[in-house]
């Protein structure tokens, strides 16, 4: 018979509290460290750990990473890393809890690339860059790219996992086809004589990427919109290596990894990158980021042993997140050591990245340009659908709406209205 004294209440305060802190042990900490060899002064990096959101009554923490490989001129680099993660939080409704901030990323991501983009072009500088930006929210790491710029990630059991995507014309089909519907043309430098020579790339202009931010001369069918993947680590963590294509150029990510292996984050970038400048004839910058993802109580992961060359685990399917599941289930049923994606989109087109589920708090604000975030009057606004030809969205008086100059941008973007010229064109 249990006595009534043995049963105590614990005011809800005590239990909040407990319950912060045990998730304060369970948040990760991250560990970082960069290097970098200039040979012309445009690549540019950013960092903030730490930062801040208010989030009820308490504060949510957050850490961004970016890597800028400008062309051309440093222009486009500085620009966007003094003012891209501006505007890629002024995407984010406000009051969110952490499960809806966290999924609203990939939509203020695509928001944020493109307002950086219009917002540049209109100083009317030439040049451009490329941009591979990551946002760590507790265990969730999300990842937007423009360009040729790469983010891997080495899981705790070893596994390799690219979290962007490679937008040279070279490498990338379906990048050529958007860009010659769009009104563009791919092809190599002619040298004369019928003799092409280097790398395909997009004409007028030749540039050798697809997308970027910046780079108003070449059309603009060269987009800004992002390739966006979202994926959850277990409490195992793992390692990021984001680094310039004067790394890739000269590396393969199993041998990024390897040459690394076992050192500390500041360590890992510094011996990246002189293994990456060792070859001769090196005349790109080179930058590495390498960022540590890990339990407080272990600073020092062990990580896998190294691995025979050609034989490492590269990783191109993730374990999906089930439609039904909630955060809990996952919670206490994740599998250990395995990389869950979350999400994943490279689409070019603002009305299938625009359009993605949102934050229920977010559907008053209705007459909120989806790209700048500029008021629009009722009746001015563009729906994100009109002219799309989507069959998913059979309704163009729906929103999200854009204002009249984000528009003329999606517009430019899907060769509809040829770069510079403000007539329509006949498709």
């Amino acid at each position: 018979m249990l006595s009534k004294v043995e049963h105590q209440t614990v005011p809800l305060s005590v239990l909040l509290k407990r319950e912060l802190a045990n998730e304060k042990i369970e948040m990760p900490e991250l560990s970082h460290g960069q290097a970098s060899q200039s040979k012309k002064g445009e690549d540019f990096t950013l960092v903030k750990t730490e930062c801040q959101r208010v989030l009820g009554d308490g504060v949510a923490t957050y850490s961004v990473f970016g890597l800028f490989d400008g062309h051309n001129g440093s222009a486009a680099a500085i620009y966007a890393k003094e003012n891209l993660l501006q505007n890629v939080l002024t995407a984010i409704p406000p009051d969110l809890n952490r499960d809806e901030w966290v999924a609203a990323l990939p939509r203020a991501l695509v928001a944020g690339f493109v307002k950086t983009d219009k917002d540049f072009q209109e100083r009317a500088k030439t040049s451009g860059t490329t941009v591979t930006f990551v946002i760590i929210e507790g265990w969730v790491v999300t990842v937007a790219s423009v360009g040729d710029s790469r983010c891997i990630l080495e899981s705790a059991e070893g596994g390799i996992y690219y979290l962007s995507a490679d937008h040279r014309l070279e490498c990338n089909e379906e990048e050529r086809e958007r860009i010659t519907a769009c009104g563009g043309e791919v092809g190599r430098l002619n040298a004369g004589g019928g003799t092409e020579i280097g790398p395909l790339r997009c004409w007028p202009g030749g540039l050798c990427l697809s997308r970027s931010i910046g780079d108003m001369d070449v059309g603009e069918y060269i987009v800004p919109v992002p390739y966006v993947k979202q994926v959850k680590l277990t409490s195992a963590g793992g390692r990021l290596v984001l680094a310039s294509d004067g790394v890739w150029d000269a590396l393969s990510a199993e041998a990024a990894v390897e040459c690394s292996h076992g050192m500390p984050a500041d360590a890992a970038a510094s011996q990246i990158v002189k293994e990456a400048i060792q070859p001769k004839g090196i005349r790109d910058d080179t930058t590495c980021i390498v960022i540590d993802i890990h339990l407080p109580e272990k600073p020092n992961p062990p990580l896998p042993p190294p691995k025979k060359s050609g034989k490492g685990v590269f990783k191109s399917m993730f374990r999906k997140r089930t439609s039904g599941s909630s955060s809990n289930i996952q919670k206490d049923f994740c599998e250990p050591d395995v990389v869950e994606e979350l999400f994943e989109e490279g689409s070019a087109s603002l009305s299938d990245r625009l359009d993605a589920k949102y934050p229920v708090c977010n559907m008053f604000k209705l007459f909120i340009c989806a790209v700048c975030q500029v008021e629009i009057k009722p009746g001015q606004g563009v729906s994100i659908h009109a002219g799309s030809s989507n069959t998913r969205s059979s309704r163009p008086w729906d929103g999200p709406f854009l204002c009249s100059s984000c528009q003329v941008k999606k517009e430019a973007m899907e060769g509809r209205r040829p770069f510079g010229d403000g007539r329509y064109s006949s498709e």
